[in-house]
């Protein structure tokens, strides 16, 4: 039986004539390949800085893992503290409101988690002291009223629960 599709075959490399077949394909691989680079950069743990123009040139796309500033200093050999962009200044001016924000959160967060963990504490301590004084193990004899008036119901379905352990039994 003889195949009725021609199935995978090598492309041919070679650029694209047509204006709109290269734009849509311009816009089909660009972000697989910002994918692969960002898989690149996760798995390998490397520096990595993708610049992409647009076909018609309107347009700069770009992916960079930590910052793009960031591996091309380190590509042009040049300290990165030494030098800084005043695009990685503008950046901190933007970022530093959200990062004083996220401070204040954190610290607020850790405050609220230092009083849980006294809570705690306190409600262990609580609990250590009531299960030293286990007041139905102490004689009858000693017990209040109200004490005895606990006891009563939890008497009683003791000794139901017995009467039927009995009948079974038997």
């Amino acid at each position: 039986m003889p195949r009725k599709f021609a199935g995978r075959q090598k492309v041919q490399m070679e650029r694209i004539a047509k204006q709109s077949n290269l734009s849509a394909c311009f816009s089909k691989r660009r972000p697989n390949v910002f994918k692969k680079a960002s898989e690149l950069s996760i798995l390998c743990g490397v520096d990595v800085a993708v610049i992409v123009f647009s076909p018609n040139k309107e347009r700069v796309y770009s992916f960079r893992a930590p910052s793009v500033e960031a591996v091309l200093h380190r590509c042009l050999g040049q300290n990165h503290d030494a030098t800084t962009s005043s695009t990685s200044v503008r950046m901190e001016e933007l970022h530093k409101p959200k990062i004083e924000h996220l401070t204040n959160k954190l610290t607020n967060l850790l405050a609220q988690l230092e009083s849980k963990k006294k809570v705690c504490e306190q409600l262990k301590m609580t609990r250590k002291e009531n299960q030293e004084k286990k007041w139905w193990t102490a004689p009858i004899e000693n017990l209040g009223l109200e004490e005895l008036e606990q006891l009563k119901p939890i008497m009683s379905i003791l000794k139901d629960e017995i009467d039927q352990r009995l009948i079974a039994l038997a």
